[in-house]
């Protein structure tokens, strides 16, 4: 695929992030790497410490919450669809004492289900399971959520 028909999703994301979630902006988080059917995101430990010297819960919630607008971007026709959080429920697993990466995908089976029904209904809901890990790759927290691919002016 040319750039055209891939643009950097990346790009997009971050330069978003800035005007419609301020606050995850400020933490520092940014996508990574967002194509068709997968997003990762990080976020810095520098400036997002709590009280005992590590990572704020409210930030692992943060960087893994923000793959279901990043994956939406890069999967769906946003001329059309926008995505919400309806709930999400984090488990956290090991205090993240580095900076982190939240990774999560959809499947084509799903997308193609997501596409339809929200095609037909005018929203269709989803679930995307996000794995959060540390520098050295150990799972921190694991994220599952429950999102909405809504149509404009439903």
């Amino acid at each position: 695929m040319s750039e055209v028909e891939n643009p950097p999703f990346e790009d997009l994301v971050n330069g978003a992030l800035e005007f419609t979630i301020p606050i995850a902006h400020k933490m520092g988080v940014r996508a990574v790497e967002v194509r068709r059917g997968f997003a990762a995101t990080s976020v810095p430990a520098e400036g997002n410490g709590n009280h005992f010297g590590v990572m704020y819960a409210g930030v692992l919630f943060t960087v893994a919450e923000i793959l279901g607008g990043a994956i939406t971007v890069a999967t769906f026709d946003n001329a059309a669809f926008y995505p919400l959080v309806k709930d999400l429920h984090v488990f956290f697993r090991k205090p993240a004492k580095t900076d982190v990466r939240a990774e999560a995908t959809l499947s084509e089976a799903d997308i193609a289900r997501i596409t339809e029904e929200a095609a037909a209904n005018g929203k269709s809901e989803f679930t995307l399971r996000a794995v959060v890990t540390d520098a050295d790759g150990v799972v921190v927290a694991e994220t599952e959520g429950l999102y909405q691919l809504r149509a404009h002016g439903k």
